[in-house]
């Protein structure tokens, strides 16, 4: 993922730097515990082991993996968001490969939600206030198609709703919306130092100057919906 360096910034914010072992100062009381280093894989073999039949799921792509899944990590339903890749063919994609364009994939969020607590178009809501859907193929210091913004319905009703939240939104902003909307095909799970990446990178330049401002406006916006635990907290 690399990230270009702002004209206000006076220091590097490239997160190509950063390596499992690298910057890793966590919070007082980080919320979960720091994800093994594993490899990309298929997201069924990620959540094998886990009970999630009961929940729904959504996938987006909305920029940077670390902003998007520290955002909805915080709203109340959410039961898990596995940063990742999808849009693309390429089996088992890398970070490295997709960063440098050499893929067809977009890094992407898996989210498991309980649908009794919040609907899938109140998570809608949330995406399109977690990052910017006018921006082409970037947003805002990362640039290329692997940043673009998209929905993965993975069934019509999502599909419809998807469709009825992006026609509500559009008045909300002065350029059009380009999200695409495609049907989800697969998911695969990003290496394991980029999973809540977030939570245990506070320290890092990327994500006190693009992360956080962020991950704000959306519990600032959504506040009624913050899950108690993330309340007051960066």
């Amino acid at each position: 993922m690399y990230k270009f360096l702002f004209a206000f910034l006076f220091f590097a914010v490239s997160c190509t730097s950063q390596t499992p072992g690298g910057n890793n100062a966590s919070l007082p009381h980080p919320i979960k515990p720091k994800p093994a280093d594993t490899e990309v894989m298929p997201v069924d073999d990620y959540i094998k082991g886990k009970d999630y039949s009961m929940y729904s799921v959504a996938t987006f792509a909305g920029g940077c993996f670390w902003c998007t899944e520290a955002s909805f990590e915080r709203i109340k339903g959410v039961v898990d968001v596995i940063s990742g890749y999808s849009g693309g063919k390429e089996q088992y994609p890398t970070y490295q490969e997709v960063s440098s364009k050499m893929t067809s994939h977009a890094e992407a969020i898996q989210i498991y939600f309980d649908p009794n607590v919040i609907t899938y178009e109140d998570l809608l809501k949330v995406f399109f206030v977690a990052h910017d859907p006018t921006q082409l193929n970037r947003q805002g210091p990362d640039v290329g198609k692997q940043y673009r913004s998209e929905i993965f319905y993975h069934n019509e009703a999502q599909k419809e709703a998807a469709e009825k939240v992006m026609k509500e939104e559009a008045s909300h902003f002065n350029d059009p919306i380009v999200t695409k909307l495609e049907p989800y095909t697969q998911f695969w799970v990003a290496e394991g130092y980029h999973q809540d990446y977030y939570e245990h990178n506070p320290g890092n330049p990327y994500v006190q100057r693009v992360s956080m401002p962020k991950v704000k406006k959306v519990t600032e916006k959504f506040s009624d919906w913050v899950k108690e635990e993330y309340k007051g907290k960066p």
